[in-house]
């Protein structure tokens, strides 16, 4: 079963920076939803469906794009990629290292890319 962590707060989102930097993560992940859009919907279905937690440690954010868009905002700023709804995001030292949106969106393929070594 899927467990958001959930993104909310500027002061959230400087936890997710900060938790990129743990060694001991193969990244954070950030996932952009909009609660209006159908493939955002759909998307978001699939990926629940298809992550299974005991085989990650990469925790996964979810971003409601409607109650905090100034949050949306800032992801696009600080990391320099465009916005997209439904949009996938992992960060690793600060950095955004991989991105995906719409139905490139694969939570098989990110465990697989992401795999941790423990």
């Amino acid at each position: 079963m899927m467990i958001w962590e959930t993104l909310q707060s500027d002061e959230d989102f400087d936890g997710i920076v900060q938790r990129s930097h743990d060694s001991g993560l193969p990244g954070v992940a950030i996932f952009k939803h909009s609660t209006r859009c159908g493939v955002s919907r759909f998307v978001k279905k699939g990926f629940e469906k298809d992550f299974n937690p005991d085989q990650s440690s990469m925790p996964v954010y979810y971003l409601d794009l409607l109650q905090h868009r100034p949050i949306s905002d800032r992801i696009t700023k600080e990391f320099g990629i465009r916005h997209e709804s439904p949009q996938l995001l992992v960060i690793k030292n600060g950095e955004c290292i991989y991105h995906a949106s719409h139905y490139q969106i694969d939570a098989t393929e990110l465990q697989t890319r992401f795999a941790s070594s423990h």
